[in-house]
C-alpha cells in the first residue's frame, strides 16, 4: 500500500472542515472542483451536484464512482422571544449526543455564528425529567442573544439558517489517525478524488465517471440527477461507514478501524449485487488489499437509490467511529485501501466482466 501524501492529508482536513450540511453543499462542491482541476472536466448543477467523465472517449462499461458531499447538520425552525432558536436535524442525529454541543450557524452575510445546544438545566427539572432523555424538540440553539430582535439583526440568524458541528479537524501523523466532523462522507469524497487522480492518463477497459452528490443524508436526493446525466452501467459508492469496533462483541465487529474498507452485503436500502460484490472481494483479496464484509440492519447509501434502476452497485465504506456526531475518527490506512480497491476495479472491469453480472 502506498503512503498517504501531505496533499491528501491537507485535502481530507479541508473537506472535513468545510461547511456543507444537506442543502448547502456549495463550499464542498467548490473544493472538489478545485482538487480535480486539470484531471477531468466537471459540471455542477443547480443543486450543487458535481459530475463528469475521466475518459469519455474510451469504450467499455461506464462505471460511476459516487460519494456524497453533504453532512448531517441542523436548520433553524423558529426564533423564540428570548433569542434562542428551535431547530430541526438535517439527517439522522441522536438527541442524547446534542446537549452542550456547539454548532456553527451560517449568518445572512455569510459569516459563522457559534451557538450551543441547550436543554433545561437539572436545577429546574422535575424528577421525571431528570430520569429521561430530552427530545430534540425540547432543546434550543443559543448564540448568546437575549431577544429575537438581537438574534435576527445583530447575529444575522433567522428561520432557515443552516448549521454544522463546530469542530476543527486534525491529523495525528505518527498514528495515521484523522479526527474531525463530516467524515460521513468527506472521507469518501477524498477517496474518490484520489482514485480519479491516480487513474488519469491510464488506459482503462471502462469509462470512469465521477458523481459527487448532494442531500444524501435527507434521502439520497442528489445522486439520481447524476445518474440520469451519466447513465452508468455500474456504480461504486464510497461511504464513511459507521465503525462498530468500540461497542459490539468481537463476533459482530464488521467495520473496525485499521482492517480495511467494509463492503456491505445488505442494509435497509439495498441488497448488494452479489455478483459485483464477489468480483470486488475476490479482486481485492487477490491484490492483497485488506477488506471487511458486513450485513447491516439499518443505514442506507446512494446505492440504494440507483440499484433500483437495474445498476449493479457496491458500497466501499471507510470505517468511521461515531458518524453523525461531532467527534469522529478514521484512519489513513483504511482510506488508502479504499482507493486501492476502487482503482483496481476500474483497471480490470471490462465488458466481459460486466456480462458475467
Amino acid at each position: 500500500m502506498t503512503q498517504i501524501t501531505k496533499r491528501e492529508v491537507d485535502r481530507i482536513l479541508a473537506l472535513s472542515d468545510a461547511f456543507g450540511p444537506s442543502g448547502m453543499e456549495d463550499a464542498v462542491s467548490a473544493l472538489v472542483r478545485a482538487e480535480l482541476d486539470g484531471v477531468l472536466e466537471l459540471t455542477e448543477d443547480r443543486m450543487r451536484n458535481v459530475r463528469g467523465e475521466l475518459n469519455p472517449d474510451s469504450s467499455g462499461p461506464k462505471i460511476m464512482l459516487d460519494a456524497h458531499l453533504d453532512e448531517v447538520g441542523v436548520i433553524v425552525q423558529a426564533i423564540r422571544p428570548n433569542g434562542t432558536m428551535n431547530f430541526l436535524p438535517l439527517g439522522g442525529m441522536t438527541a442524547g449526543n446534542l446537549p452542550s454541543s456547539l454548532f456553527d450557524l451560517k449568518a445572512a452575510d455569510g459569516s459563522v455564528v457559534k451557538a450551543a445546544v441547550a436543554a433545561k438545566p437539572p436545577h429546574f427539572m422535575s424528577a421525571s425529567e431528570r430520569n429521561s432523555a430530552p427530545a430534540i424538540e425540547d432543546m434550543v440553539l443559543d448564540c448568546g442573544s437575549v431577544s429575537d430582535k438581537e438574534t435576527r439583526e445583530d447575529f444575522g440568524l433567522g428561520v432557515g439558517s443552516f448549521g454544522v458541528p463546530a469542530v476543527k479537524a486534525f491529523y495525528k501523523e505518527e498514528k495515521g489517525l484523522f479526527f474531525g466532523k463530516a467524515f460521513d462522507c468527506r472521507i469518501g469524497v477524498a477517496a474518490q478524488i484520489e482514485t480519479l487522480r491516480r487513474l488519469k492518463g491510464e488506459k482503462l477497459p471502462c469509462r470512469v465517471q465521477a458523481s459527487f452528490a448532494v442531500q444524501e443524508e435527507v434521502g439520497e436526493r442528489g445522486v439520481y440527477a447524476n445518474y440520469k446525466a451519466l447513465q452508468p452501467d455500474l456504480m461504486i459508492c464510497f461511504e464513511g461507514c459507521p465503525a462498530d469496533d468500540t461497542f459490539q462483541p468481537d463476533y459482530m465487529i464488521q467495520a473496525a478501524l485499521r482492517k480495511g474498507p467494509m463492503l456491505r452485503h445488505f442494509d435497509r436500502s439495498m441488497i448488494t449485487s452479489p455478483r459485483f460484490q464477489k468480483y470486488a472481494l475476490d479482486l481485492g483479496r487477490a491484490k492483497g488489499i485488506p477488506l471487511q464484509e458486513s450485513v447491516r440492519s439499518g443505514g442506507g447509501t446512494d446505492g440504494g437509490m440507483i440499484h433500483t434502476e437495474g445498476i449493479p452497485c457496491i458500497v466501499v465504506g471507510i470505517p468511521v467511529r461515531y458518524i453523525h456526531s461531532h467527534h469522529c475518527w478514521c484512519t489513513a490506512e483504511d482510506y488508502l485501501a479504499a482507493v486501492d480497491l476502487a482503482a483496481e476495479i476500474c483497471r480490470n472491469l471490462d465488458a466481459e466482466v460486466l456480462a458475467a453480472f
